[in-house]
């Protein structure tokens, strides 16, 4: 107590009065003046001694977090400034060495390489003869099989190092598999094929016991890119498409593990080329009535495609049903479109070298194309909003209907009405399936039967089947104008992908009137034609006007309904058919023929120009008269939206 009672400012002061004190001071005065003063240095050291108790309380609760939390901005900063010094952060890294941790890089690198030190070791003991080819074979693959055995067997462990012993096997084997047939010679065909069979039969059973992707991509992959190279470019096909027609199933199977759109996508892709390359050599080969290789296997060519139509057709509806309600993946959606496509023109090209009935094959796709109108009618039963991937089925029935109608009619002009008609069934069932996709496949359609008109009028002689042109111009032209109208009429599903997102005002509609004027120009020309034959004078020259005359008069009567109708696609349309009209007089006419036709052919597009001219001139005159009327009650309309945004 007294150290810290003399060291208070107010305590100094006690020796002066002490020493008055001693010099005669009044001791009752003195002291009275001493004892207050000792009460109140008393009551401050108390209150001084109080204060410091709660603040070293204080310091013991909160004093210690700002000290921890400076001292960890401090490291972090010099942290911070080492990294910079470094050029290399340290998150970074730790988060690299955690990804290599958790995927176990290095060990399975290590394993990867001790399992080729041992493959190559063999390899090497083989080639310097050590031991005879056939037991060296024998012993690699044995050594495979050991591998795929150890990989099943870490499976079941949970071993990281699985994958590496499974995936190194299947490759192993395919490559000794190829190189011991091709190089060495000591293993026949036979069991070549079987071996990689069986390879890609393990690996799918390794993935599907766990449930994992990579043994069964591995596995198929391998199987048939070595199946494919094994005798390329001469392989014994029928052997050759027991291999494709596995790995496809196969590579079917891996879908439903995990979407494996590029392993799905490759073997198709392989097994189209390896058919392909089938139908190629056979087709040479008969086209120029040569015996064809024992490769070639004549007898098995239409059965092994047939077999592959009806494997792929069942491969995308089981994948299409397998989807359920979620998106139909592409693979799916495209497989019946690719394969109606592909196989009826490698059939064809193989059908017309041996000379054989090609009515046969368009009855064929007729029949093919009605199953997928069957399927198509069983998916959209299916209580699933809009309908998914029914018109993967339509749109290949569609190509296969297109394809094999005028092969099986004997005459294309008698197909396209049909072709037409089947256009407009198709629309009027995208309503009830409110389906987008099958709506968008019957302007596909319709045009398409359009082309095929166009081709083979243009292709022949202006005189070849007049009477037939002109019927089946006539009722396609008819067709497509009704099916124009109804779609103009109907409007396409609001939830429709297509519809929705990529032709939301229905655009595309526009091509079926464009497909109705292309049929009626060939109409009206073949008519002109037929009149002209009997008139005097050049033939050639008269009919090659007619026709610029025909389009300039078609782009009037347009641009004379489209005012009449107020209908601006109408306009456009008139406007186009006019451009079409002035580059055949221009670059065509004036320069091919001569005389009172390419008068005419001039004077017919001068007329449509001004009778346009005068028709736009209304229009716009029209438009502005009408804007005018109606602006102050689209005035009305829009105040109380302005009143109540203020």
């Amino acid at each position: 107590m007294y150290p810290l009672f003399y060291g208070h400012k107010q305590c100094r002061i006690l020796p002066q009065q002490v020493l008055k004190i001693t010099q005669g001071a009044t001791v009752n005065e003195e002291r009275r003046e001493v004892e207050k003063r000792s009460e109140d240095v008393v009551s401050q050291m108390e209150a001084l001694v109080t204060r410091v108790a709660e603040l070293e309380a204080r310091l013991a609760t909160q004093g210690a977090q700002p000290a921890t939390e400076s001292a960890t901005k401090s490291s972090k900063t010099q942290v911070n400034k080492d990294d910079l010094l470094l050029g290399e952060p340290d998150d970074i890294s730790e988060e690299v060495l955690s990804w290599a941790s958790r995927t176990a890089l290095l060990p399975r690198l290590a394993t990867l390489c001790f399992l080729m030190v041992i493959a190559l070791a063999l390899r090497t003991v083989t080639d310097n003869q050590l031991i005879n080819t056939l037991a060296g074979s024998a012993l690699g693959m044995g050594y495979a099989a050991a591998l795929i055995l150890a990989g099943w067997y870490l499976y079941r462990s949970t071993s990281p190092l699985a994958p590496v012993f499974a995936a190194c096997g299947a490759l192993l084997m395919a490559t000794i598999v190829v190189e011991t047939h091709m190089r060495f010679l000591s293993l026949p065909l036979v069991p070549a094929y079987i071996t990689l069979i069986a390879t890609g039969i393990a690996m799918t059973v390794i993935s599907y016991q766990f449930k994992a992707f990579l043994p069964v991509s591995v596995g198929t992959l391998g199987m048939c890119l070595a199946g494919a190279a094994i005798d390329y470019p001469h392989p014994y096909f029928p052997y050759l498409s027991m291999i494709l027609w596995t790995a496809n199933l196969l590579g079917f199977y891996a879908a439903s593990l995990k979407r494996c759109s590029w392993l799905r996508w490759t073997v198709l892709i392989v097994t189209l080329l390896m058919l392909q390359l089938w139908g190629f050599g056979l087709g040479a080969a008969l086209s120029r009535q040569q015996q064809p290789a024992p490769g070639l296997a004549p007898l098995w060519f239409l059965p092994v495609l047939g077999i592959f139509v009806a494997s792929y057709l069942a491969i995308s509806v089981l994948g299409i049903v397998r989807s359920g309600s979620d998106r139909v993946s592409r693979f799916d959606f495209s497989l019946p479109t690719v394969i109606a496509t592909w196989s009826f023109a490698v059939a064809h090209h193989v059908v017309g070298a041996q000379g054989g009935n090609l009515m046969i094959l368009g009855w064929t796709a007729i029949v093919v194309a009605a199953l997928h109108a069957a399927l198509a009618w069983w998916l959209a039963g299916r209580e699933i909003p809009g309908k998914p991937g029914t018109n993967a089925l339509v749109a290949g029935g569609a190509v296969l209907l297109l394809l094999g109608l005028p092969k099986a009619l004997g005459q294309p002009l008698f197909a396209l009405p049909l072709l037409a008609a089947a256009a407009l069934g198709l629309a009027l069932t995208s309503r009830t399936w409110s389906s987008g996709g099958v709506r968008f496949t019957s302007y596909l359609l319709q045009v398409a039967a359009t082309g095929i008109l166009a081709l083979f009028v243009l292709s022949g002689p202006p005189d070849s089947n007049l009477f037939a042109v002109i019927v089946a111009a006539a009722m396609q032209a008819a067709i497509a104008i009704v099916h124009y109208r109804w779609c103009r009429t109907n409007a396409p599903p609001a939830d429709s992908e297509f519809f929705g997102h990529i032709d939301r005002r229905d655009l595309g509609a526009a091509a079926l009137l464009m497909a109705a004027l292309v049929s009626g120009f060939f109409l009206l020309r073949s008519g002109v034609y037929l009149s002209l034959r009997g008139a005097p004078g050049d033939l050639a020259n008269s009919f090659r006007c007619s026709q610029s005359i025909i389009i300039n008069l078609a782009a009037i009567g347009l641009m004379l309904l489209a005012l009449i109708q107020r209908n601006k696609e109408l306009r456009n349309l008139a406007i186009l058919v006019t451009v079409v009209g002035a580059i055949r007089v221009f670059l065509y006419d004036m320069f091919g023929t001569h005389g009172v036709p390419l008068v005419l052919s001039v004077f017919s597009f001068g007329l449509a120009a001004a009778v346009e001219s005068i028709m736009l001139g209304r229009w716009q005159h029209q438009t502005t008269h009408t804007g005018r009327a109606e602006q102050p009650a689209a005035q009305q309309a829009q105040e109380p939206e302005d009143a109540e945004a203020v």
